[in-house]
């Protein structure tokens, strides 16, 4: 690597030199690495082809997750949730014990204990954990998908973002194959209360259970708004809005 000291500002390669900006000014370095040709087609490079494959595979299953769940994520805002995300389906695709190298899929890894425990309390904001915002218990009823919170005191229970006023509660309960790409989204009511020092009862149903052939996922959300006028908007954009898979069978 080398410091280019003349006028000239390059930034790129050229000629087999990259020049670039680094903090000691523009530098240049000669092109180096393995070609695209090799790494297909060298038998040296059959892990890497393995690797690159099942990675491939795993950041597909992520974004099929995602869209499953678009009415529940769409103003759940966490700019990095695509890549936590696919580290998290990694680890699933790890718990495939039955393909080989290069084959192992997130679909089958989901079918085991170990692959539903690594996916199970994802929160798709990392901004707004459940566990951090939350502080009531609450019980899931896996036959009905209920969320049911007793006796909620919101002012005390829920650690509410700057400017809310109001909260939101819902539920989506999803059967998803991630083979067949078989997927159906059953959401519930929404129950949406002043972030006051009122006890309340809260209980979110969907309205019916998802039918498939696929796992099924229970899902929990908390959205945030601000009251202006008898007007509610949303707060931020849904930075604060919290989403998490509860469980998984």
């Amino acid at each position: 690597m080398a410091k280019l000291n003349s006028l000239l500002k390059i930034e790129g390669t050229l000629d087999g030199l990259t020049f670039y900006k680094g903090k000691d000014g523009y530098l240049v370095r000669t092109k180096g690495g393995v070609s695209k040709n090799r790494i297909q087609n060298d038998p040296a490079f059959i892990r890497t082809r393995e690797n690159g494959t099942e990675f491939g595979h795993v950041a597909t299953s992520g974004k099929k997750l995602r869209q499953a769940i678009t009415p529940l994520l769409a103003d759940v805002k966490d700019t990095r949730v695509t890549s936590r995300l696919t580290k998290v389906l990694s680890q699933v695709k790890n718990t495939d014990l039955t393909s080989a190298r290069g084959l192992r899929k997130v679909g089958i890894g989901m079918q085991s204990v170990a692959g539903k425990n690594a996916l199970k309390a994802f929160d798709f904001n990392n901004n707004a954990q459940l566990d951090s915002i939350l502080y009531a218990d609450y019980q899931l009823n896996t036959t009905t998908g209920e969320v049911l919170i007793n006796n909620l005191n919101p002012s005390q229970d829920i650690k509410k973002p700057g400017g809310a006023t109001h909260v939101s509660f819902s539920t989506g309960v999803l059967n998803l194959n991630f083979e067949t790409e078989e997927k159906e989204l059953i959401l519930s009511n929404i129950e949406n209360i002043p972030i006051n020092s009122t006890a309340t009862n809260i209980s979110v149903v969907p309205t019916a259970m998802p039918t498939g052939t696929g796992q099924v996922y229970y899902f929990f959300k908390l959205a945030f708004f601000q009251e202006v006028n008898g007007t509610q908007y949303a707060l931020n954009n849904g930075t604060y809005n919290v989403l998490q898979i509860l469980d998984i069978l």
